[in-house]
């Protein structure tokens, strides 16, 4: 099961996922979130994954999505905080040359 906050600036969407992400319903509510941000005209999303244990196919699927997302209307997407297994599973897939991953909000440019 996946828990998701939300935080919105003018300029940045700030989302912070805890627990299982592995595309269920949860998955659908985040795009949500990304899809109403976009349209008023955020471009850079940050996704603090610290709080991940778990990130199956469909939750990838999800987050490469949101990349997609924001790169299509020029903007970026960053992946905060992943934690070790994460981590491992971005350097396996070699998603981690795909998505730009930081450890502090204050790398978002």
């Amino acid at each position: 099961m996946i828990n998701f906050i939300h935080e919105q600036s003018n300029t940045l969407l700030t989302l912070r996922l805890s627990g299982d992400l592995i595309g269920e319903t949860g998955g659908t509510a985040i795009l949500e979130v990304a899809n109403q941000a976009i349209a008023d005209g955020i471009k850079k999303c940050v996704v603090d994954i610290s709080g991940l244990r778990y990130i199956n196919s469909s939750g990838i699927g999800v987050l490469i999505t949101l990349l997609t997302k924001f790169r299509n209307k020029s903007g970026e997407l960053y992946l905060m905080k992943p934690s070790e297994s994460v981590q491992k599973l971005l350097v396996i897939t070699k998603l981690n040359a795909i998505f730009t991953i930081i450890q502090s909000e204050t790398e978002v440019k």
